[in-house]
């Protein structure tokens, strides 16, 4: 796609609105993996605004869902102060304005507003006011129409961040020519995986159901030519030795595999079988092979898996979306006209 990019913008001593990806708790991962876009800005002597999101506050003040405890995580990763504005519409306003060369404020979590999520045009007008220019470094949420992600590009000069860019140029050898078959496991608790199956289905060729799935498709298999669900421990917390044998003799003909959740709970030891042998088996196939999703990614470095997958995407939703539709909201506001 001819999505703007950074190095096309001119950001030499601007202010810039940097949407990341901030949403995380003790693993700040998806906030080192901006360094680079930020690096970039700061030696171009921009004047950095970042802004994002935590949780689901559903447009009320939560102090625990406050990004404030994340100064010291962007002030560690950068060597330099970050100043912290809680409100943007008060006395934050006068800070913002007159911010100098290098600085870097980071704003309050901005789901805070309603208007976030219900994308409206006045809220995004408002935050691109504050700049004169808009990077997306938030790829994970870029399947979301919200007022940061498809809003503010309407107002000011955008591209994608260094890392939205690599996103979608590793994820588009999946879409371009790819090497069949195409296997997608894809699993975890969230019955949304129900609605990407729907879509990918039209794209790849096999499909391999763990987690939930099965138990939320019970015994209707809408897709039996392609789709493959898997059956449960009599717990439900795994999927049964021979769902992992039947899974793994799919992934060993696979030419290209996407990986999207975990088939069982890996995080207990007891529970782990089914993911240890199933990414094990991915990551020693010699397909192409993408990851992504928060818990497929602490799975995989749990299994010291890391170094053997060609791509691990910062969002599971977003990639599922991406790969299913061939394009997000953010790709959208990205695009040049």
């Amino acid at each position: 796609m001819n999505i703007r990019k950074l190095h096309d913008l001119d950001v030499s001593k601007k202010k810039v609105i940097v949407r990341m990806d901030l949403d995380v708790d003790n693993d700040f991962s998806r906030i080192e993996l901006s360094k680079d876009t930020l690096d970039y800005l700061l030696n171009s002597n921009s004047k950095v605004i970042i802004i994002g999101h935590k949780g689901r506050p559903e447009g009320r003040i939560n102090e625990e869902l406050s990004l404030q405890r994340l100064v010291f995580v962007l002030e560690k990763l950068l060597g330099r102060s970050v100043f912290f504005i809680r409100d943007i519409f008060g006395a934050g306003q006068e800070k913002l304005e007159t911010m100098q060369d290098g600085d870097v404020v980071l704003l309050e979590n901005i789901r805070f507003d309603r208007r976030e999520e219900e994308n409206d045009l006045e809220f995004a007008r408002h935050l691109a006011s504050l700049a004169q220019c808009y990077v997306n470094e938030a790829f994970a949420v870029s399947h979301r129409a919200h007022a940061s992600i498809i809003g503010i590009p309407n107002f000011l000069p955008s591209a994608a961040g260094f890392r939205f860019e690599k996103e979608v140029e590793m994820l588009l050898r999946v879409l371009e020519n790819p090497n069949r078959p195409i296997v997608a496991v894809i699993s975890g608790v969230k019955r949304d995986k129900m609605d990407y199956i729907s879509h990918l289905v039209n794209h790849v060729d096999r499909i391999l159901a763990g987690g939930l799935l099965p138990k939320y498709y019970g015994d209707e298999n809408p897709y039996p030519d392609k789709l493959i669900i898997g059956s449960l421990t009599l717990d439900n917390e795994d999927i049964n030795s021979d769902t992992i044998e039947i899974f793994k003799a799919e992934i060993a003909k696979a030419g290209t595999i996407v990986l999207a959740g975990v088939p069982g709970k890996y995080e207990d030891e007891d529970h782990r079988q089914g993911t240890k042998e199933v990414f094990t088996a991915i990551a020693n196939s010699h397909a192409y092979k993408v990851a992504g999703g928060g818990d497929a990614e602490a799975a995989i470095t749990l299994l010291n898996l890391n170094d053997k997958f060609d791509w691990i995407s910062v969002g599971g939703g977003a990639m599922l979306e991406y790969l299913s539709l061939k394009t997000l909201p953010g790709i959208e506001a990205l695009v040049q006209k």
